[in-house]
């Protein structure tokens, strides 16, 4: 089974994101982590450029020790299907939320 990866629009405040752009010397990632995610961190985190699959295993190995989910912002499309599996949240299994 692959890993699953939920795709989102803009940075979230309790995941470790994991930005990914298309630029012209080629494609890059970051891994942000905001401080209200994990307490641990005296402020919000930033990494430095990373190639895009170093910054995905980094963020693994992240979310294993902080217990954190992961979500990728991808606007340029350089998401790789060997990475594993994208998608998007619908909001139809939502607590609270009705199912016809």
């Amino acid at each position: 089974m692959s890993n699953r990866f939920e795709q989102v629009d803009e940075p979230v405040d309790d995941a470790i994101n994991v930005v990914l752009e298309q630029r012209a010397n080629g494609q890059w990632a970051n891994i942000l982590i905001a401080r209200s995610a994990a307490r641990l961190l005296p402020k919000d985190w930033t990494s430095e450029d990373l190639p895009p699959k170093d910054a995905l295993s980094n963020a693994v190995k992240f979310a294993n020790k902080l217990k954190l989910d992961i979500v990728i912002v991808d606007r340029d499309g350089v998401w790789k299907k060997e990475w594993g599996e994208l998608y998007r949240d619908d909001g139809a299994d939502a607590p609270g939320e009705e199912v016809d």
